[in-house]
């Protein structure tokens, strides 16, 4: 059967959202769920709701027949009827401004109920002002919370937005190639989620944290350009910004440099911005690891917010105050944020400011304020009027500084610039701000050992790959993350394609010749067959949609989404596995044979 209407079913003619006064005189069969039901003395109204949107029914004596009126007195929120009729415009004065159907109603002839609903456990339909229930109560409800107008809403554009990543990559040339879901275990700086072998017992697959090694051997079989809206797994502690399951638009190429990764994705993220409605001119500003640390103390700080920081050891070297000259004797910096007219902060207001600075690890904030009697605060008491030049520090403003290695101080003064900015209410230089980071490093240190900053596979700058035995924590490699408004959106690098400086660069993590065959054996193989230098890039697709709608929550663009606490509330995972269960898949003792038997 075909359609002239892409939402005509053998139910219905159409979908009710996109009903306008040219519909007028328009015979229609219509379905939906029951938002909301007037009585009006003989006549009732319905707010008739599908996912396009909502659209007046109106029942009365005049034009419905009897039993339907009847019905329709009766009807319950999120009943699911379907209802017949004609088109009409509202009567003048009647017209509904606020929805896109406001200029007409359907005068229903007919009703039939397909389904009754019991009492919504959560309300569907609310007004502006009410407030929604508490989050753990709507996650438990989800098949209610998802019949919420801005959460479908949330979830079209999150699918418009993947197909038109799709359509790019695949106008680029990109494939779309699926990679396995059951997998190796890798170190990739998260724990894997294990799944049991009930074939090959004792043994474990692991869910992906990303497809990184199946699309560099993709590279290697000469694809040449790789994509996938690749699903991802990753067993991190609780954090509010992150699941446990995500998706990613997942990226690679070969023969390739970083400007050509940039090049492209800067395209990519002009046509998703253009489906969401914002602002991505290219091309996006560029800026190495090293100078945003300084600038920002963040790799991925908010250039709306017209703040840096400042270097103030020189400035500062010769007062008598023991925080300072300590941390400056130990190889330190004292290093801040001038504030214009942040006097006016108080005391509260500074000590809030304060307080996100030591969220971060940091011990604190030395601040001073000046005003016309000269400077206050434990810094400003210290501070004469050379060192209160040296620091720029006018009549009406503040400054907040931290002493100590830049690992403390950097982390300590990006959160203080942003919190900053909040409380002096700084006009943003503009609404959004695209910035590629590079040069990240290649190597960190963790708890004392040497550990990759991204993952292992980052191509070492060529300038610096002689340090990597020597000085690995000073090598910089081929990475970039895009950073939009403050956030990372997508991390990517080129790949190291040499099997001899792979092997380095493992070896310097520590491994053992035996370790780096048997975890990467399969990567070190199909390198040695030829390899093209490729690179390539993951952008976090949950995040992109929380970004672009502007939602709360990365839960409100995912449809089933975990808790901080990674339980799925509505279907209530994870569960506890029977004993037999257990024992079929190898990880319970067999039970003792029983006496007798």
């Amino acid at each position: 059967m075909t359609h002239s209407d892409p939402g005509s079913t053998t139910l219905r003619s159409r979908m009710v959202g996109g009903l306008r006064a040219t519909d007028d005189g328009s015979e229609l069969t219509l379905a939906g769920w029951v938002h909301r039901r007037r009585d009006l003395g003989g006549l009732v109204f319905v707010d008739l709701r599908d996912r396009s949107g909502l659209l007046q029914v109106s029942f009365g004596p005049d034009w419905t027949d009897a039993d339907a009126l009847e019905r329709a007195g009766r009807l319950g929120h999120e009943d699911v009827i379907r209802v017949e009729g004609t088109v009409a415009r509202r009567p003048e004065g009647a017209e509904n401004p606020d929805l896109p159907t406001g200029a007409v109603e359907l005068r229903a002839r007919t009703l039939e109920i397909l389904s009754d609903a019991e009492t919504p456990a959560i309300p569907v339909y609310r007004t502006p002002e009410e407030e929604l229930p508490a989050e753990e109560l709507r996650l438990q409800h989800r098949h209610l919370d998802l019949r919420r107008p801005e959460l479908q809403e949330a979830l079209i554009l999150r699918h418009k937005l993947i197909l038109a990543a799709r359509n790019y990559l695949d106008a680029l040339g990109f494939v779309e190639v699926e990679t396995p879901i059951l997998t190796k275990a890798t170190p990739e700086g998260a724990r894997d989620y294990l799944v049991p072998s009930r074939v090959h017992k004792g043994e474990f697959y692991a869910l992906p944290q990303s497809p990184q090694l199946y699309k560099q051997i993709l590279m290697v079989a000469g694809f040449d350009r790789y994509f996938q809206i690749a699903r991802c797994f990753r067993d991190e502690d609780l954090r509010a910004d992150r699941q446990p399951e995500f998706t990613q638009i997942d990226v690679e190429a070969s023969f390739v440099q970083p400007d050509d990764i940039l090049a492209w994705m800067e395209g990519l993220m002009a046509r998703l911005a253009e489906v969401a409605g914002i602002d991505a001119p290219v091309p996006f500003r560029r800026l190495a690891w090293a100078e945003a640390m300084e600038r920002y103390g963040s790799d991925r700080p908010d250039l709306r917010i017209p703040l840096e920081i400042r270097d103030w050891s020189g400035a500062l070297r010769s007062i008598e105050m023991g925080i300072v000259r300590s941390a400056l004797e130990a190889g330190g910096r004292v290093r801040g944020l001038l504030l214009e007219g942040g006097a006016r902060l108080s005391r509260k207001q500074i000590e809030a400011v304060e307080a996100e600075a030591r969220a971060t690890g940091a011990p604190g904030l030395l601040w001073a304020k000046r005003s016309e009697d000269g400077t206050s605060g434990p810094l400003g008491k210290f501070l004469g009027e050379a060192e209160t030049a040296a620091l720029g520090l006018g009549v009406g403003d503040l400054a907040l500084a931290a002493a100590g290695p830049d690992s403390i101080t950097g982390p300590a003064l990006a959160a203080a610039r942003t919190a900053a900015a909040a409380a002096l209410e700084i006009p943003h230089r503009s609404g959004h701000s695209w910035l590629w980071v590079t040069e990240f490093p290649v190597f960190e240190e963790q708890d004392g050992v040497v550990a990759p900053s991204h993952h292992p596979f980052v191509m070492p700058h060529p300038d610096d790959i002689d340090l990597l035995e020597t000085d690995p924590l000073a090598v910089r490699g081929t990475a970039y993350d895009l950073v939009y408004n403050g956030t990372e959106l997508g991390s990517g690098s080129i790949r190291i394609h040499l099997p001899e400086l792979q092997r380095r660069v493992l070896r310097v993590l520590g491994l053992s010749e035996e370790e780096i065959d048997e975890k990467f054996g399969f990567l070190l193989k199909a390198l040695a067959a030829g390899a093209p230098p490729h690179g390539g890039i993951a952008f976090g697709m949950d995040r992109i949609a929380q970004r672009f709608i502007g939602a709360g929550s990365l839960r409100d663009v995912i449809a089933f989404p975990k808790t901080t606490a990674a339980r799925a509330l509505f279907e209530g995972a994870p569960t506890p596995v029977e004993g037999d269960q257990l024992e079929e898949l190898g990880l319970a003792p067999a039970k003792p044979d029983q006496p007798g038997g």
